[in-house]
């Protein structure tokens, strides 16, 4: 006799607050809300929301986002990336659907692409590059 199992993930959400500071990467399977600052990347399988007070500096990939705070990094966005009119973003941002309210700042470029490709290597990466293949 077979028994049906149904396996139910809870995503967790985790918070880092205001006058926490945290170097490293951070990666979730659930969501996180950030009003303290990280220095490092983020690999987040949910949805991250930066505070007014947050503060991230190094690359985002997730699936969802909602930024308020302040942000220097390349972002990559599976589905929507929503930039609050506190917003400060500087690097480039791919993603599927964007939502920018007025006041929101962004330093950089942004892709809509919906193949999700990898993000742009920068002009040094590239010069080193084609250095290597002379």
């Amino acid at each position: 006799m077979a028994r049906n199992t149904t396996e139910v993930v809870t995503a967790e959400f985790n918070k880092i607050v205001e006058g926490t500071t945290i170097k490293g990467d951070i990666s979730a399977a659930g969501d996180i809300r950030i009003d303290g600052t990280v220095t490092g990347n983020l690999n987040v399988k949910g949805k991250i929301v930066l505070g007014p007070s947050g503060r991230i500096e190094g690359d985002i990939v997730c699936k969802n986002a909602e930024i308020q705070g302040n942000v220097n990094a390349n972002i990559k966005v599976e589905e929507l990336l929503s930039l609050k009119a506190t917003a400060k973003v500087q690097g480039e941002i791919l993603t599927n659907k964007i939502a920018i309210e007025p006041g929101a700042k962004i330093s950089g470029s942004i892709n809509m692409d919906k193949q999700m490709g990898h993000l742009k290597v920068d002009k040094t990466d590239e010069a080193t590059k084609q250095e290597a293949a002379s």
